[in-house]
């Protein structure tokens, strides 16, 4: 059996491509940043599923911070440890069937990131929270590929998009951004830096960090059912009782019933 190749690449991009990233020093340092990252943010997760879609580095090591009942990795390649092998663009999954969803580098290596979010948000359930792991546009990796100085270890066929364009694409599928948070473990090295912190003059190194990971969750709008309007209550003129009060005369005396 051919493997198959990556649609932008013409290198395979398969098992050994993966573990050539994962064994070298940068792609070490990247995968710790990403774990601890996901670390922090998996525990908040409460339901049933977690699921990683798409293969990377590591295996399920990105998964270990997930305390639901069920958590698997939906893998693009052979023998890294998926659950199974699929399309991210072409989930076989029911609508709503999902508590979180991890995207690590699933949209630089496919041929429509549009379709692999909205899969996403489609198996997403209401109160589902999806977490996207990328390469920045600004960052070293994208920059040594641009100048055709790309190192042998990283996987090939990349293509980079920016924080704020991912972002736009997921508030028009009705998510809402939490947090996005920069990192780089080389050079600029920039320790973790979440976007809604206060602002330092370390700021300004942050768009050239390498990667980043966007938290978002599905932003689902009530229902109000809207009853019958009750109509405003008459009070009837006829057969009432008066008070006592008006029923007295000016002596004292009561008035005499009719």
């Amino acid at each position: 059996m051919t493997p198959r190749r990556h649609p932008r690449s013409s290198r395979l991009f398969d098992r050994r491509t993966l573990e050539r990233w994962s064994d070298s020093a940068r792609g070490q340092r990247l995968l710790q940043f990403e774990a601890r990252e996901l670390r922090r943010q998996l525990p908040e997760i409460f339901g049933r599923h977690v699921l990683q879609i798409g293969s990377w580095a590591g295996g399920t090591r990105l998964l270990e911070g997930a305390e639901t009942l069920h958590r698997a990795v939906l893998g693009t390649v052979m023998g890294d440890g998926s659950s199974a092998i699929v399309d991210p663009e072409h989930l076989p999954l029911p609508e709503r069937c999902i508590d979180a969803v991890i995207l690590p580098h699933t949209l630089e290596y496919c041929e429509s990131p549009h379709k692999v979010l909205r899969e996403a948000a489609r198996v997403l359930n209401d109160r589902g929270r999806l977490f996207v792991l990328a390469f920045s546009p600004w960052g070293v990796s994208a920059w040594r590929t641009r100048l055709g100085l790309r190192s042998r270890v990283f996987p090939p066929g990349a293509r980079f998009y920016g924080a704020g364009r991912v972002g736009d694409w997921l508030q028009l599928l009705d998510f809402e951004i939490s947090e996005i948070r920069r990192f780089g473990p080389g050079f600029p090295w920039i320790s973790p830096h979440s976007s809604t912190h206060p602002w330092t003059p370390g700021d300004l190194l942050a768009p050239f960090a390498e990667s980043y990971l966007i938290v978002a969750r599905k932003r689902v709008l009530p229902i109000n059912f809207v009853g019958k309007l009750q109509r405003a209550q008459i009070r009837p003129l006829v057969g009432v009782t008066a008070p006592a009060a008006q029923r007295q005369g000016l002596d004292g005396e009561p008035k005499p019933t009719p």
